[in-house]
């Protein structure tokens, strides 16, 4: 009987961080699927126009991740924790470059309201919500990252809460008081 998927992710993350090339290249045909479905759900928000594709956003993150030599992989979790927050930068560096400000400059306006996260779409201003998630993560970094992890990272409660180290219930009560904060947040800065 083989690992489980998460054991095999793991076991090569590992490898990978002693050396084993071919591990890393293992490791990427394993997670390919899940990066893609990450990638796909980030791209499901963004606007009509948008030239990045999918595929294209996995790729340009694989080749982010395989360059980050100081990240000790722990897990599955970390590791998909970690390709999210570089999903996340490439598409608001990408938004920035297209110059699209939270407070106009030519971007569409949205409002950011508890259905954007609870339905895990966004809208073309991924700029405003990640300044908005970076305000948060100077005021509390675990809420930051639950949401990170949940809305960005596709991971579920009890991923994330294995990823934190915490307990479930603790994941729903930052997921929920992260969301408020967020959306006063947003709506603040579009005034």
């Amino acid at each position: 009987m083989s690992q489980p998927l998460s054991q095999q992710v793991t076991a090569l993350l590992s490898a990978w961080r002693g050396g084993d090339a071919k591990a890393q290249d293992r490791l990427f045909d394993l997670v390919y699927k899940d990066l893609h479905r990450i990638a796909a759900r980030y791209m499901g928000g963004e606007r009509q126009d948008h030239t990045l594709q999918a595929t294209a956003l996995v790729n340009e993150a694989y080749l982010r991740l395989v360059d980050i030599e100081r990240i000790r992989w722990e897990d599955r979790g970390h590791f998909f924790a970690v390709a999210a927050r570089v999903m996340r930068h490439i598409l608001v560096d990408k938004a920035r470059a297209r110059h699209y400000q939270k407070r106009g400059s030519g971007a569409a306006t949205i409002s950011l309201d508890e259905a954007l996260l609870v339905t895990k779409q966004h809208g073309p201003d991924l700029v405003a919500l990640d300044e908005a998630l970076s305000a948060l993560a100077s005021v509390d970094e675990r809420k930051s990252q639950v949401v990170e992890l949940r809305f960005f990272g596709g991971l579920n409660t009890e991923e994330v809460a294995a990823v934190l180290g915490v307990s479930t219930d603790t994941v729903l009560r930052d997921w929920k008081m992260a969301k408020v904060w967020l959306l006063r947040e947003i709506t603040k800065s579009a005034l």
